[in-house]
């Protein structure tokens, strides 16, 4: 292959990416590089391969994709287990306060030993609602278990007895979960049917002692619902792992709250996931130019 690379860590620029990507049978792209019709239209009809080193792809223009009979490769499962484990350690630094306490430590406010000074909520004994029991929402759930949690809940499309078995969880409205739920872990994909899904009426409804976890796509969330939920204390806490935007502007109102912990989605990232996820998407690209099955093809 003759390649053409953007040597950057920092995102293509569009001007860049579009006077790149024409005449070019492949393309290899991140996340955070929009494929829409414009970037199809610069590639011309040479373009058969789009592979994505991501398992989402809510970046891509399927539509748009399919009708021109381009193959979509992508890198789901190798991400699931990195992604597990972040959203845990997510969950455990949110309710248990851990950047709070760190920052306590550090500025003089640990003064003595008090009965209810940083006290959160505790795992043990409680109700896990999970929003999308798909690969990462099982491994999250297999994760928790160990910890006494009491009761799984889960909602998604439809009913998934084979993935809930395990866990004994089961399946209920979107309402009924934010109602019984002492945390709520969001690990969906972004659709049409998602988009906004947690807003002001699923706060509402939520318990002011739970805590709130997304590692799935910030646009899954309205953060001005979540903002004010947080501020009034109608839940206790959340934990963001995923935000709109990305990168999330310095001075947004989330990041001065002590009750909300962001982290820059950075849900895959350990050094073993990165490598695995860079091979599976340039042996996705080069099968797909060979006219061979990819090991991971999105099916359109």
């Amino acid at each position: 292959c003759r390649v053409q690379q953007w040597d950057s860590e920092e995102p293509v620029p569009r001007r860049e990416l579009l006077a790149g990507v024409a005449g070019k049978q492949g393309l290899l792209c991140l996340l955070s590089d929009r494929i829409d019709a414009e970037v199809l239209d610069a590639a011309g009809p040479s373009l058969k391969v789009i592979s994505t080193m991501s398992v989402g792809f809510d970046h891509l223009a399927l539509d748009e994709i399919k009708k021109r009979g381009i193959r979509v490769g992508y890198t789901p499962d190798v991400l699931t287990d990195a992604t597990a484990e972040l959203s845990v350690a997510l969950l455990l630094a949110t309710c248990r306060r851990l950047p709070e306490a760190v920052a306590e430590v550090k500025t003089g406010g640990w003064t003595t030993w008090k009965p209810l000074w940083m006290c959160g909520y505790g795992l043990s004994g409680s109700t896990v609602g999970i929003i999308g029991l798909g690969r990462i929402g099982q491994a999250v759930a297999r994760r928790l278990k160990p910890f006494g949690v009491k009761n799984f809940l889960y909602t998604g499309s439809q009913p998934k007895p084979e993935n809930a078995a395990e866990f004994q969880a089961e399946f209920v409205p979107l309402t009924k979960l934010a109602q019984e739920s002492d945390f709520v872990v969001v690990t969906c994909a972004l659709t049409p049917d998602t988009q906004g899904m947690c807003n002001k009426n699923f706060f509402s409804r939520m318990k002011k002692s739970s805590v709130f976890i997304n590692t799935s796509r910030g646009a899954v969330v309205n953060q001005e619902d979540l903002y004010d939920a947080l501020v009034s204390g109608q839940i206790a806490a959340a934990g963001l792992d995923v935000t709109t935007p990305e990168p999330l502007p310095t001075d947004h109102p989330l990041l001065k709250l002590r009750n909300c912990v962001i982290l820059p989605h950075i849900g895959s990232a350990t050094y073993a996931t990165r490598s695995t996820m860079a091979v599976l998407a340039a042996d996705n690209l080069l099968a797909g130019l060979r006219g061979e099955p990819m090991p991971q093809e999105l099916l359109l």
